[in-house]
């Protein structure tokens, strides 16, 4: 672990500007001395952080770990000292995000109400589609992905991992045949994604399961949700939306269990936007703590 918040600091400005001359500009440290002083924070943790290279200093695994940690602290800490900032840290304007529906309708409410609470001055849309959001047309400013983009000039960020599994409504369970193996769902009616209008490999959840025929379908994942809800069959769902879907449970947990990951997508040149740097860290803390705290409830 770093000796103090400090070192997690000047870790945190390094990531995210990727460079020490960026970070160093940020903190108001010369480049060396921040250089220093990221080398002593990887002597202490004895592992390698950063890459270095011409272009800049890229996360390791071991720092894209950390990375995670540091945030909720920072976030931890933010939210400790919310009820005394100052009224010039009060976020203002307006911020508008894209994001797949099954974050944007179990998630995102609770979150973007907590922080509008806290920044009464900002003004939070969000665009609910099931789609990938093109951040070069500006579609948004910043949009959740369930995959890392590998083209285009944007910066990515890994917000937390979420996990699925098979669930279906007592009502189901109780009029159909007894599930207790994955060979056994091919004689029940499945819920899913309508196939082409599947929009990221991550989500094809059911063609790994060799199940091909989707006999209830929608694009949105509430709305299958929904489905299996009203008894209409077994379906993937997120491991946070079953507390908002009282009936429901999970089927084959131990032999079905699936893990995803939401990404923080932003446009480079957004890079040195302090508003949008500070909303995206406040967001991908929150969604943090929200995921863990609705999994845990599951």
């Amino acid at each position: 672990m770093a000796h103090n918040w400090d070192d997690l600091r000047l870790f945190l400005a390094v990531a995210r500007e990727q460079s020490l001359s960026g970070a160093g500009k940020q903190l108001r440290l010369d480049p060396a001395t921040l250089g220093r002083r990221v080398a002593r924070l990887e002597k202490a943790l004895e592992v390698s952080l950063f890459v270095k290279s011409p272009q800049g200093y890229a996360l390791t695994e071991a720092g894209a770990r950390l990375m995670e940690r540091a945030e909720a602290a920072e976030q931890a800490m933010r939210l400790a000292t919310a009820g005394v900032a100052a009224p010039s840290d009060r976020l203002t304007g307006q911020i508008r995000i894209g994001a797949p529906d099954g974050s944007a309708n179990f998630l995102l409410p609770q979150v973007c109400a907590r922080i509008g609470a806290e920044h009464p001055g900002l003004d939070i849309q969000i665009v609910a589609l099931p789609r990938v959001f093109n951040l070069s047309r500006r579609e948004a400013d910043m949009a959740i992905a369930v995959s890392a983009p590998d083209t285009g000039r944007l910066m990515v960020q890994k917000i937390t991992d979420y996990h699925l599994h098979l669930a279906a409504a007592d009502t189901y369970l109780a009029q159909h045949d007894p599930i207790e193996t994955v060979a056994d769902l091919k004689a029940h009616r499945i819920v899913g994604y309508i196939p082409d209008m599947i929009f990221d490999r991550e989500l094809d959840y059911l063609a790994d399961l060799g199940l091909a025929r989707v006999n209830l379908a929608s694009n949105s994942v509430s709305v299958q949700g929904h489905i299996i809800q009203q008894g209409g069959g077994v379906g993937v769902v997120h491991d946070f939306a079953l507390p908002f879907l009282p009936g429901v449970r999970r089927v084959l947990a131990e032999e079905v269990h699936l893990r995803r990951a939401f990404y923080l997508i932003r446009h480079a040149d957004d890079r040195r936007n302090a508003r949008l740097r500070q909303f995206a860290e406040l967001l991908s803390g929150a969604l943090r703590s929200e995921v863990a705290r609705l999994e845990a409830k599951a």
